[in-house]
């Protein structure tokens, strides 16, 4: 076995069960070390121990070394494999087997912690058709947001993954644009116009009040470059990075807009987040809006949380026909087009 996919696979395992980061970054550091040498060369390190003293190399991942270059699979990933059989959650599997897609996801272009191609690929080990990049906009500098010149970039990038791909998989392009105080996006119009998918979110003054939040995602919902409305109360119920209250606004006027823009509303995946909240949910129902169940992953193994989201649209009863991450490619690009 390949040790450098064995170090990955390990990492997305890890990832999916939501383990330490500081562990998973073990794995894939080890892998990169391992990647950029030639195979032979991996193969007499491992044999000889010398492999041992590279940094970035402790006792697991050498261990998991010498198994793939014995040509087996490791102990500690087919351990990982057995235990992963089974699936996060059972609840909503109907509906998760009709999504053909996920529309947010983050490489390490911005905060998240891997590169683009890493994330392609496993998109496409997960059997998605498709999956947007939706990197962060320049306002949100915590998170590296991209400016136009590295979004530029960052479509060439994309360009050479989907030039190379063979088998029907699509990376498209995307960003997960701040709406600003002001109610406008934070990004230039042109750029916005180049992109595939433009996820709008709120990331900032969270506990403004009610008509200030109201006015400002109203703003981000009515410009005709958002396709859809992010993580809509930007709560957290659990977590490392501790709770939060959701935001307050006026769900039916936003939820109004959205149906009005044809503005899809985001079921975010993340377990930390689980927004909107049940409630909200069937507002939006209500109001007659599109939903798109997303991942929002900073990581591969991240990607599989896309059960979370089904398992909560199954249970507040949303129609497949509504959530666009079921429709075919094409149908989904025509639309996110001429919202």
């Amino acid at each position: 076995m390949d040790a450098a996919a064995a170090l990955n696979e390990i990492a997305f395992w890890l990832e999916r069960g939501r383990a330490a980061t500081f562990k998973v970054q073990a794995f894939r550091k080890a892998a990169g070390i391992i990647a950029a040498l030639d195979p032979s060369e991996v193969e007499a390190r491992a044999r000889d121990g010398r492999l041992k003293s590279m940094k970035g190399i402790g006792d697991r991942t050498y261990q998991v070394v010498r198994q793939a270059v014995d040509g087996g699979v490791p102990d500690y990933l087919a351990d990982l494999r057995e235990r992963s059989a089974e699936p996060l959650t059972t609840d909503g599997s109907g509906l998760y087997a009709a999504l053909r897609g996920d529309l947010h996801s983050h490489s390490d272009w911005s905060d998240g912690g891997s590169p683009i191609p890493l994330m392609a690929d496993a998109a496409r080990l997960l059997g998605r058709e498709y999956l947007a990049l939706t990197d962060h906009s320049p306002n949100l500098t915590i998170a590296n947001g991209l400016s136009a010149e590295r979004l530029t970039e960052q479509l060439d990038v994309v360009a050479g993954i989907n030039g190379s791909n063979a088998n029907g998989f699509r990376l498209l392009t995307g960003i997960e644009v701040d709406i600003l105080e002001s109610g406008e996006l934070d990004q230039t119009p042109d750029m916005l116009d180049r992109l595939d998918i433009v996820v709008s979110s709120v990331h900032s003054k969270l506990r403004a009040d009610r008509a200030t939040m109201t006015r400002r995602m109203l703003g981000g919902i009515r410009d005709p470059h958002t396709n859809v409305l992010g993580h809509c109360t930007g709560r957290l119920v659990e977590g490392s990075r501790g709770t939060r209250p959701q935001s307050e606004f006026d769900a039916g006027k936003v939820f109004a807009a959205c149906a009005e823009n044809n503005v899809a509303v985001e079921i975010n995946s993340r377990p930390e987040r689980q927004d909107p909240p049940d409630d909200l949910i069937q507002l939006a129902l209500d109001a007659g809006c599109l939903f798109s169940i997303d991942s929002d992953a900073h990581a591969p193994g991240q990607l599989d949380f896309l059960q979370y989201g089904a398992a909560r649209a199954a249970k507040n009863n949303v129609p497949a026909e509504r959530i666009i991450t079921t429709w075919p490619l094409d149908r989904l690009l025509k639309w996110s087009k001429n919202a």
